[in-house]
């Protein structure tokens, strides 16, 4: 699950660095909506990621004892 998570945090950031890049340097403006759009969904999968994290590390911790 983390791997996954993982992987469309990296797709979805490629994405915004992408479009922010088009944004900023030709005034695109598809592509600063693009961006927020991906800015949003970084934050879903950045707190699905920590939500994933702790669970985690919980079953280790649990598993130890």
């Amino acid at each position: 699950m983390i791997e996954k998570l993982l992987q469309e945090i990296r797709q979805t950031s490629e994405a915004l660095l992408s479009d922010g890049t088009l944004q900023s340097e030709r005034g695109n403006k598809a592509a600063g909506l693009r961006a927020r759009k991906a800015s949003l969904e970084l934050e879903r999968l950045t707190k699905a990621f920590r939500k994933a994290s702790l669970e985690v590390t919980k079953l280790k911790k649990y598993n130890q004892n």
